[in-house]
């Protein structure tokens, strides 16, 4: 269910133990920055809910997953202390993932650029559809992948965020993500996909909540000083936005 609204949408369906958790935009599934203090909220209220175990993150539509930061807000930062909020924004919701009780499967059915591969690659288990494209575009527009970079790091290792991050302009396709530790999974159809994710969150819903909380705090060991990193990170990529060199090529994107 597509919405037209500029805030976004931001749904979660529950079933059995298992939530899903839908996120939208009409511009490809971007974020403004209300949808993503929604989504951060949505994910620490899910965390302590004792009756469910397992979040599915996904977006609406059958295309983009997630086209990052919102074009327009990012246009619209006018001075330092804008910049660093609409960057926390992601922060936070990578934050909020990391520290959530409860185990994120991902689900990727498309394209994914910038803030998206940071969502992703903050999930604990993703399944991607062969759409599922990734790019790190922000050197393009003169900032850098400074906020997400730690998560999508920690998924890749260095030498694949280098590569993706420094290539600003090159899709790397569902097969490279998957090499390279970011996807578990890829399917060649939408249906597929979704048969298997709501299979493997059904099955994993069924283990000892506790062991799974116990475990993902041992996945994201030595994580804890992201919350004051990932803000830091935040104000200088708020910082860079506005640069000149960052403001022209904004311009020169919008025209």
């Amino acid at each position: 269910m597509g919405t037209d609204r500029a805030n976004g949408s931001l749904y979660t369906k529950i079933d059995g133990k298992v939530a899903v958790v839908e996120f939208g935009h009409p511009a490809s599934n971007s974020f403004v920055a209300v949808l993503l203090d929604r989504l951060t909220a949505e994910l620490e209220k899910l965390s302590e809910n004792d009756a469910i175990t397992i979040i599915v993150l996904k977006s609406e539509g059958d295309r983009a997953f997630c086209a990052g930061a919102s074009f327009d807000e990012l246009m619209a930062v006018s001075d330092l202390e804008e910049g660093k909020v609409f960057f926390s924004g992601f922060a936070n919701v990578i934050n909020a993932m990391r520290r959530c009780k409860k185990v994120i499967i991902g689900r990727v059915q498309g394209k994914t650029v910038g803030g998206g591969v940071g969502l992703a690659a903050a999930c604990d288990y993703v399944f991607a559809s062969v759409e599922a494209s990734v790019r790190l575009s922000e050197l393009t527009i003169g900032i850098a992948p400074l906020v997400i970079g730690p998560a999508v790091e920690r998924k890749i290792g260095t030498a694949a965020l280098s590569e993706l991050s420094l290539s600003p302009t090159e899709w790397k396709n569902a097969y490279w993500a998957k090499e390279k530790g970011l996807f578990a999974k890829v399917f060649d159809s939408m249906k597929e996909l979704d048969n298997e994710v709501a299979f493997f969150a059904q099955k994993l819903s069924g283990y000892n909540p506790e062991a799974l909380h116990e475990w993902k705090k041992v996945l994201w060991e030595n994580t804890d000083h992201w919350d004051t990193l990932l803000v830091e990170r935040a104000a200088i990529t708020g910082s860079l936005v506005l640069s000149e060199f960052t403001r022209n090529a904004l311009s020169k994107f919008k025209k």
